[in-house]
């Protein structure tokens, strides 16, 4: 009998059930996007050397620079986990002044790096810093530390709504006069969107909507060449732009095109050889396009989707559990991770017009994944004080 009661389990003591400390998920998604983005870059930048004016690079030039901008955002990233929330809290104002600060820092002759007319840059030695990457992650904690502080008042328009949007103009001038026009509308539908998740008023929020959309109307309609994108974006084959605005756009298209369903192959994209401009950053969704076709465009899709689903739940989760501002800001991410890649898809697709967006996680460039791995660090942590909370401990 005892033989019978051990095989059944009886006799054994009772084995703790394992929990995971934070959303393993989330976090193998990251790391696949990551690798499969460094895969890219790599075959979509092999044959920049090529090119007289990236003659003095190896092939593996921009290999190596995304991978070790790679190792240096994980290391940012784990220690961005280690911060509690509440300290993410109180730092959130001063944080927000001192992206302000650097953003006006940025527009100083010779200490701005700047390229193809936009001064967007701070030249760090080893790599060159983009502000405006660690604006949307200020905006961001700003606007939910803002909700958070502002709650007996958010449905008085001026106590309420005002300041944010004064400091939020403020910060879209500065990207303006890079310009930067596609940092300064992600940075905008974040704070409407954290604004909108924190309870402000629906007749406030749409109001608000109206007013910034009759401002960027206006940005387009006083601004020659935003003016000239848009006719380009419109009828991009015609021969007044295929040289010129919609150039980028119809060899995306091109490259998309020729991919198909299951695309051409690894490393057998034609475009990337110097026709399609920026082809390892903002472009990287159409070679994607062209070298695994539909099926490797519908993959990426797929992920971020996943991705923005999953960090979204992490923040009601966290608001359900009395964590305001931990909630915001998970929502916060969510909205900046899928509103960009949401972006950049539409202007590779040729579903928008194009806006110097890159795709977050996988695109070239060192500012963009340092904080895009900081701002996911921070809502594993948000996920794991969640999970610490609802096993009885304190966060």
């Amino acid at each position: 009998m005892n033989a019978f009661a051990q095989r059944l389990g009886y006799g054994r003591a009772a084995q703790p059930v394992r929990v995971q400390v934070f959303d393993q998920a989330l976090l193998w998604v990251t790391v696949a996007l990551l690798a499969f983005g460094l895969v890219m870059v790599y075959s979509a930048s092999i044959a920049l050397p090529d090119n007289p004016k990236f003659a003095r690079y190896a092939h593996t030039h921009f290999l190596l620079r995304h991978a070790a901008f790679m190792v240096l955002s994980f290391i940012v990233a784990l220690l961005a986990f280690q911060v509690p929330m509440t300290t993410w809290e109180k730092v959130a104002p001063w944080l927000f002044v001192l992206s302000l600060l650097l953003l006006v820092v940025v527009l100083i002759p010779h200490v701005g790096k700047g390229v193809n007319g936009a001064r967007r840059w701070i030249t760090l030695g080893f790599m060159s810093f983009q502000p405006s990457e660690l604006a949307k992650f200020a905006v961001l904690l700003y606007a939910a530390d803002y909700m958070v502080r502002k709650m007996d008042v958010k449905e008085r328009f001026f106590r309420a709504v005002l300041p944010m949007a004064a400091a939020v103009a403020i910060v879209g001038l500065l990207l303006l006069a890079e310009p930067d026009m596609g940092a300064f509308m992600v940075i905008a539908v974040i704070a409407m969107g954290i604004l909108f998740l924190g309870g402000v008023n629906a007749r406030m929020f749409f109001l608000i909507a109206a007013v910034m959309t009759v401002a960027f109307v206006l940005m387009i309609a006083l601004s020659d060449w935003r003016r000239e994108r848009i006719f380009a974006y419109l009828d991009p084959w015609s021969e007044k732009h295929a040289l010129g605005k919609g150039y980028q756009l119809s060899h995306s298209l091109i490259a998309i095109g020729r991919g198909e369903i299951f695309g051409v192959g690894l490393g057998g994209s034609v475009e990337k050889l110097h026709w399609l401009p920026e082809a390892h950053t903002d472009f990287l969704l159409a070679v994607i396009g062209e070298e695994f076709g539909l099926i490797g465009v519908l993959a990426v899709i797929v992920a971020f989707l996943w991705m923005t689903r999953r960090i979204m739940h992490i923040g009601r989760q966290s608001i359900a559990l009395d964590r305001v501002f931990a909630g915001l800001v998970a929502q916060g991410v969510g909205i900046w991770i899928g509103f960009q890649a949401f972006i950049n898809m539409g202007v590779n697709l040729g579903a928008l017009p194009t806006k110097g967006l890159t795709l977050p996680l996988m695109s070239y460039g060192g500012s963009a994944i340092l904080m895009n791995l900081v701002a996911i660090s921070v809502v594993l942590r948000i996920d794991y004080e969640n999970k610490v909370l609802m096993r009885g401990g304190r966060r």
